[in-house]
């Protein structure tokens, strides 16, 4: 019975949880907020679209969500770790465990080839060298960039790097995928591609979170969360119209 009970709560225990996550800045005497109370609640399995107007706080949030960003206030659990409560170490270890993230502006390192900068996230999580050959070889091919693999980041157009940016996040295949704006520098072709993709990983178990302004792209998820002015102000199905901000 015991058993029976911890496996219940296993299938019910949300993987991330945010309960009043507040961030502000502050300029003398004057406070203002890019978070407002977030509360929210994403099951493992789950693809979540965050959408809102420019300012709303969503890249803030999935920085937040990615432990690039420790300066807020609340509570912020994934898969039951208190990351509120964790120090910078242990942060980065659950970072380097769980997540893959996708940034709008790439973040590739600049002084690494293509090839270098996807072996990165799995030399972290300590895969053998020919094992990591062989996985960072049948990604160049996945996405179509065996040519490139011996160029640097400033070698590359702004697409080319989306998809290198994409690739790495993806390689390790971690349990949640962070993605901000993942199809931005993108033609439409590689663009659907790239949803497509996550459409197979999530269907396959990944978790995924993306912030998106593009309606087409949301609609890839199952649910969309509307950010205004920071707050949360609908929490509902991709499918349904999106709500106005109160």
């Amino acid at each position: 019975m015991l058993h029976c009970r911890l496996c219940q709560r296993i299938q019910i225990e949300p993987m991330i949880r945010l309960r009043n996550v507040d961030k502000f800045f502050e300029q003398g005497i004057t406070r203002t907020f890019v978070l407002r109370r977030v509360n929210l609640d994403v099951r493992e399995g789950e693809f979540v679209s965050i959408m809102g107007p420019s300012g709303a706080g969503k890249s803030t949030l999935l920085h937040v969500l990615g432990m690039h960003d420790s300066a807020w206030s609340g509570e912020y659990f994934l898969l039951d770790q208190p990351v509120h409560k964790l120090g910078r170490k242990e942060r980065f270890g659950l970072q380097q465990q769980y997540i893959g993230f996708v940034f709008q502006s790439y973040h590739l390192l600049d002084d690494l080839t293509v090839y270098e900068n996807l072996d990165i996230p799995l030399s972290y999580r300590n895969i053998p060298r020919r094992q990591r050959e062989s996985i960072v070889c049948d990604t160049l091919d996945r996405f179509q960039i065996v040519g490139k693999k011996d160029l640097y980041p400033s070698q590359l157009s702004g697409g080319q790097q989306q998809l290198v940016a994409v690739a790495r996040a993806v390689i390790a295949s971690p349990r949640l995928i962070l993605a901000d704006e993942p199809t931005g520098n993108l033609h439409s072709s590689q663009g659907k591609e790239i949803m497509e993709l996550f459409t197979r990983l999530n269907q396959e178990g990944t978790t995924i979170v993306q912030v998106t302004h593009s309606e087409k792209n949301a609609s890839y998820g199952s649910r969309i969360v509307q950010l205004s002015d920071g707050w949360v102000v609908s929490d509902g199905s991709a499918v349904a119209p999106a709500a106005t901000p109160r």
